[in-house]
């Protein structure tokens, strides 16, 4: 089991909300066609071929195509950022949708996720926050990931000081009045502002 980042402007186009209401992830890299049998050094002559990066991004290309094709697995996890949110997703295989392989979308290389979590960015642990935070398009997190209950590891709450965390203490009557703020949030005429305030309080009742 490993965990990733990534960002969500393959591109420079934002496809956060695509991403969480179809369930895929994709990374750009158009016209170097279907990846899956790929190595390395076939990896950097499509990407040359293709023209889609010059000379000084060609490594870190290759490095990212490599990440997101063959070093990802089905049942590993990723990590994505929404704006003060975060969501964590269990990865599906790779795949390669030839419809979108052009220069206008480059929506071709793909990975299928089934969205677990979603929690403020402020309640990551430290080992979780500093992998998001990475500049890199995808990258892997390189220590020692729990056995089990990924999902509860990424929060200060369910942290383990065995990875670097620890056990975030709130009181109650702080509690008390961050769930009578998310109410009050679940009445706002913003719909977005309705469905974090949602996830929010869904998240704590469990």
């Amino acid at each position: 089991m490993k965990l990733f980042q990534m960002k969500t402007t393959p591109l420079g186009v934002e496809r956060t909300r695509e991403f969480l209401e179809d369930n895929y992830l994709c990374i750009g890299y158009p016209g170097t066609g279907d990846l899956q049998q790929a190595d390395r050094e076939d990896i950097r002559v499509k990407l040359l071929q293709s023209g889609v990066c010059g000379e000084q991004e060609l490594e870190a290309a290759v490095d990212h195509l490599e990440l997101f094709v063959h070093d990802m697995q089905d049942g590993d996890y990723v990590l994505i950022a929404d704006g003060e949110w975060v969501h964590l997703g269990d990865l599906g295989d790779y795949f390669y949708e030839d419809t979108y392989d052009n220069e206008e979308d480059g929506r071709c290389h793909r990975r299928g996720v089934t969205w677990l979590k979603s929690m403020s960015r402020h309640s990551l642990n430290s080992i979780a926050g500093e992998l998001l935070a990475e500049d890199a398009l995808i990258s892997r997190y390189q220590g020692t990931l729990p056995s089990a209950r990924l999902e509860l590891w990424i929060g200060d709450a369910g942290a383990d000081t065995r990875f670097g965390g620890s056990p975030a203490t709130v009181d109650q009557d702080t509690l008390d009045l961050a769930v009578a703020v998310l109410k009050e949030a679940l009445h706002s005429g913003d719909a977005e502002r309705r469905e974090r305030a949602a996830i929010a309080i869904l998240q704590y009742a469990r």
